[in-house]
């Protein structure tokens, strides 16, 4: 492929040739002639010295959260005999991770390698595709290039935000094994049933040290009650609750990845469940991901995911959701699904734009959600109201202040 530097030269020849026909200068039509022959001699440079090169993409990290930055390591490995001449590299990216990353290798020595590095921020959650390269051998003139291409791709998976929610009790606590189950789960004694490796966020105060001495790796202490402690956490990812409006359905997956990394640090088995996922138990790692890549769902009814998750209740057990204002049919489902369960959370994401709304709608907004509000409370449910501008972190703080409410089971 001819470079812009290439047509520059061929138009400089031309214009030369002109000039030395009009002037009759012969230094002028050699010099004219010289031009012209270069870019042709440049592509049989090019063409004549066919690489033989291998190239290795290496990522600092596969999963990161949001502003996480990776650093992205390129080997240019030549496994020919010849040296390589001017070697110009070029990473694709999705566009949500920036500019395709480009970089210039003056050349690899025979059985050489090369190494280039660059660093993208991860932004948004999902599922992104880092590749393919391509390698463009050009000439000391950069007049022609010869494009190879290494299809390989590596995928980076962006985790949704977490917010950190401190070291309280995940829910109020029902009555009976409920409520004994949350007391000893955050109990500080030397009593444990078994060790887990640490992971970022564990209370530091629960490091077993002469594990650490033995094995070299830190690990934290598992108490009895907190193999037995279970949490479900269902997401409502349908279009019609809140896929419409993208800035509330993020608060919503937000909510949900921060409420159940709560739980899974405590040491609760945790189950995610949505209305196209059946519950199913996550480690950290598969709850983390499954978030990452959810989207808006087509389903239309949350009911069938709701009797799953009532016919799965264990006594003792916590139940989360995340969804939109509920209707009052939905509040009915929502109401029969609690009676299973010991503690009972529920996260009403508002659709934005109600700042923009007229006086009259915006007070029927309010008056749903102290409906829902209200219904939800004496059904012996837990309520907090985020706005999409509002973190969950600062409801979650006010919600530790108040005094806890006991549930019956």
């Amino acid at each position: 492929m001819l470079t812009g530097r290439a047509w520059a030269v061929i138009g400089g020849g031309i214009l030369l040739w002109v000039a030395s026909r009009v002037v009759g200068s012969p230094d002028l039509h050699m010099i004219a002639l010289a031009l012209l022959l270069l870019v042709p001699l440049a592509a049989l440079l090019v063409r004549a010295t066919r690489h033989d090169l291998e190239a290795l993409r290496r990522l600092s990290a596969r999963r990161v959260f949001p502003g996480g930055k990776v650093r992205v390591d390129l080997e240019v490995h030549n496994r020919g005999r010849r040296r390589t001449s001017l070697l110009l590299l070029e990473d694709q990216l999705p566009a949500s991770l920036g500019r395709s990353a480009r970089a210039a290798l003056v050349d690899v020595p025979p059985d050489g390698r090369r190494d280039v590095a660059y660093r993208v921020t991860a932004q948004g959650r999902g599922r992104y595709a880092i590749g393919p390269l391509s390698v463009w051998v050009g000439d000391p003139f950069d007049l022609f290039r010869h494009r190879m291409e290494f299809s390989d791709r590596h995928d980076l998976v962006v985790y949704p935000e977490v917010e950190d929610l401190g070291p309280f009790p995940v829910a109020a606590p029902a009555g009976g094994a409920g409520e004994s189950s949350t007391r000893q789960l955050f109990r500080s004694g030397d009593e444990f049933y078994t060790m887990r490796q640490y992971e970022m966020g564990d209370d530091l105060r629960r490091i077993h040290w002469p594990s650490v001495a033995r094995t070299g790796e830190l690990m934290i202490r598992q108490d009895e009650a907190v193999r037995r402690a279970q949490a479900a956490v269902l997401l409502d990812t349908r279009d019609s609750a809140l896929g419409r409006d993208h800035e509330a359905f993020e608060r919503a997956v937000s909510a949900a990845a921060s409420i159940g990394t709560h739980h899974l640090r405590a040491g609760f088995t945790v189950r995610l469940a949505s209305p196209d996922l059946a519950p199913r138990a996550v480690d950290r790692e598969q709850f983390l991901e499954l978030l990452a890549l959810v989207r808006p769902s087509r389903t239309s009814q949350i009911t069938p995911v709701l009797q799953q998750l009532r016919r799965s209740a264990a006594p003792g057990t916590t139940v989360v959701v995340v969804t939109h204002v509920p209707t009052t049919d939905e509040l009915a489902a929502l109401s029969r699904l609690g009676s299973g369960y010991a503690t009972r959370l529920a996260v009403l994401i508002e659709t934005g734009g109600r700042e923009r709304l007229p006086i009259r709608p915006r007070w029927e907004a309010d008056r749903r959600v102290d409906r829902a509000r209200t219904s939800l409370q004496r059904a012996g449910w837990e309520v907090l109201v985020l706005h999409p501008s509002t973190k969950l972190g600062d409801a979650w703080r006010l919600r530790t202040k108040r005094p806890v409410r006991r549930i019956a089971a």
